[in-house]
């Protein structure tokens, strides 16, 4: 894994080898079928592949198809700029923006492991599924 800046986004690129495990902790082909995640751009959306090797990236929450969109593939050979005071650790939003919680720095935002991600990610999305309308596509 690598993690840094890279002009105004801070990155998290996870290599071949961790994209397998990284894929299944979030359960994406549960709620993009077909996708893989490769990365974390500025810590509230996911860096897609698909079986194609196309990048697109979308919200941690909600894994919604209609929100993915296309990305410029990450370059893993361009160096990030190293910060240690974000290293290990991902912004999280204690009540989620689509669930009606604010983005702004304050008491709605903490700090979390990539494992704890996880869970929330997987937690959340899953509400998601249970409150959204079904369309056709479902």
């Amino acid at each position: 894994m690598q993690e840094g800046w890279r002009a105004d986004d801070y990155l998290i690129l996870f290599s071949e080898a961790e994209v397998p495990s990284t894929s299944n902790r979030y359960e994406i082909s549960k709620f993009l079928p077909g996708y893989q995640i490769i990365g974390l751009c500025g810590w509230d959306d996911f860096i897609l592949r698909d079986s194609l090797g196309k990048t697109y990236c979308v919200p941690t929450i909600p894994l919604d198809r209609k929100y993915v969109e296309s990305y410029p593939s990450p370059d893993p050979s361009q160096p990030l700029e190293f910060d240690e005071r974000y290293c290990g650790k991902i912004k999280w939003y204690i009540k989620p923006i689509v669930f009606g919680g604010k983005a702004e720095i304050g008491n709605n935002l903490t700090w979390v492991s990539h494992e704890q991600h996880g869970e929330l990610v997987r937690w959340w999305n899953n509400l998601y599924l249970s409150v959204r309308p079904r369309t056709a596509e479902d």
